[in-house]
């Protein structure tokens, strides 16, 4: 048998600092990677076509860095299984290598692929990637898993983290006879957005693929990661990494971004600067928490952690719903954040939280239905990121605190004192005076002269009744 491996492809769209792809490499120096288009993942209804167009600039990119290094990345269109299984018989193929995901999906499809190449006498090799820290890794002191985020920091940031993974070079690729091969087993030309039947006519708010990520990581890291704490909850302002897609797909490993995190720590010349790092490596243990905790109980992608909520008397009026997600809710700040997520993909993290609030806590809609929206949209749109930031404005998951309750107006004269970012998206409301603009107590007769709705609802009306439907529940 050849010792041809295989390198599957998933959220690790890159060639540098990839832990799996190294691996490989030391096994053999005849090294192809390989995506596989999942129909099982394309024809869900919570695909946003601004994630798919960001997902094939990765791999069009992806595909010159194999190139690059003397090999190819193969493409197919089809269940795993059966796909994977062709190509591997066909290409008389010793391995595949890949890395490991968290979500329930990906671990049942794993086991899958890995069942069926088995059976034929190819072994498979799975690697902790996508974290810094592998699940079973942190644990508590009873061995039990995290449930709450300080603690699990506690402990997170405590261990040593690893090193980058050593980069491939110097490898074979297919021959002529194998690439023709490797046609007649289903390989395909990597399809255009339009050919996987998605359309996004906009421009993506971020440039993808691995120079791309590596550029954005370095301009954070010049100057912008040292007001981090501050500047990261203004919308108006480019205060946050804007990484997330990237980290996503993988299209930067984890262990450079955490090393690039390191290196600015180390670079601080006052404890002001020293904590606005660790801000932001707070956020990279949040990512990787609501991984760990989609992991280790992945009944959370099927409905809320805390049992008390599973009955919980939403409302779940749909013109509100439909109000909400067109960003006509007669709130400025929530409609802003709304129409940018609609036009560009992409929402400010801090908006994402008053949003989500605004949903569950004023509209009393059911936070799947906003979870759900989020990922018909984000071109970041990852489950357990998304999952656990819902859970946690909805207060059904896991929290130490777990009532807590956005008021629009509070959050916007706060971050959004001038109102540029209402402004920005909002541009039928860019004459009102900015008093008016940030409590959201635009006169009647200005909101018809601009075309802007009135408050579909009472904030302080509805947030007694959310209170009163919590405290009918017993929750704790």
């Amino acid at each position: 048998m050849s010792n041809l491996i295989v390198f599957w492809h998933r959220k690790d769209l890159r060639i540098s600092d990839n832990i799996g792809l190294t691996e490989a490499r030391k096994n053999s120096d005849q090294i192809i990677g390989l995506f596989c288009f999942d129909p099982n993942i394309l024809n869900r209804d919570d695909i946003a076509p601004a994630r798919i167009k960001y997902m094939l600039g990765c791999l069009a990119e992806l595909q010159q860095s194999y190139q690059k290094i003397g090999s190819q990345l193969l493409i197919l269109n089809g269940n795993p299984a059966t796909s994977i299984l062709t190509l591997a018989k066909t290409l008389n193929i010793s391995s595949i290598y890949y890395n490991q995901d968290v979500e329930p999906y990906a671990i049942a499809r794993d086991k899958l692929v890995k069942n069926a190449l088995t059976k034929e006498g190819i072994s498979c090799h799975g690697f902790w990637d996508q974290l810094l820290h592998f699940p079973e890794e942190i644990v508590t002191k009873t061995n039990e898993n995290y449930k709450v985020y300080t603690p699990f920091w506690n402990n997170w940031i405590a261990k040593s983290k690893p090193s980058l993974a050593q980069n491939i070079e110097n490898v074979k690729g297919l021959t002529e006879e194998q690439i023709t091969l490797a046609k007649s087993a289903g390989i395909v030309n990597l399809p255009t957005l339009k050919e996987l039947g998605y359309v996004w006519e906009n421009d993506l708010f971020l440039t993808p693929g691995e120079t791309a990520a590596k550029q954005q990581l370095n301009y954070f890291c010049d100057s912008l990661i040292y007001e981090y704490n501050e500047q990261r909850n203004y919308p108006a302002i480019e205060g946050t990494s804007q990484l997330s897609a990237a980290l996503k797909f993988g299209a930067i490993g984890i262990r450079t971004v955490w090393q690039a995190a390191v290196n600015c720590y180390e670079n601080c010349r006052s404890d002001e600067a020293r904590d606005n790092v660790q801000t932001w490596q707070k956020e990279l243990a949040w990512r990787e928490f609501y991984q760990h905790c989609l992991y280790n109980f992945p009944e959370l992608e099927q409905g809320p952690y805390r049992k008390e909520f599973k009955d919980f008397p939403w409302e779940n009026d749909e013109k509100l719903f439909q109000a909400w997600c067109e960003g006509n809710t007669g709130y400025p700040i929530v409609d802003a954040a709304m129409r940018q997520l609609n036009e560009t993909g992409w929402m400010h993290n801090r908006c994402r939280m008053i949003v989500a609030s605004f949903l569950t806590k004023d509209l009393i809609i059911d936070w799947k239905w906003g979870e759900k929206y989020f990922m018909q949209k984000l071109v970041d749109g990852d489950l357990a990121a998304n999952n656990g930031g819902w859970q946690w404005s909805a207060s059904s998951g896991m929290d130490p605190k777990p009532l807590r309750i956005f008021n629009p107006a509070s959050q916007t004269q706060k971050f959004d004192p001038e109102g540029e970012y209402i402004r920005t998206w909002i541009p039928e409301l860019s004459s009102i005076d900015t008093p008016y603009l940030i409590t959201g107590n635009i006169p009647s007769l200005e909101r018809h002269r601009c075309g802007y709705p009135q408050p579909i609802v009472d904030h302080k009306i509805r947030q007694n009744e959310f209170k009163n439907l919590y405290k009918m529940q017993k929750i704790n």
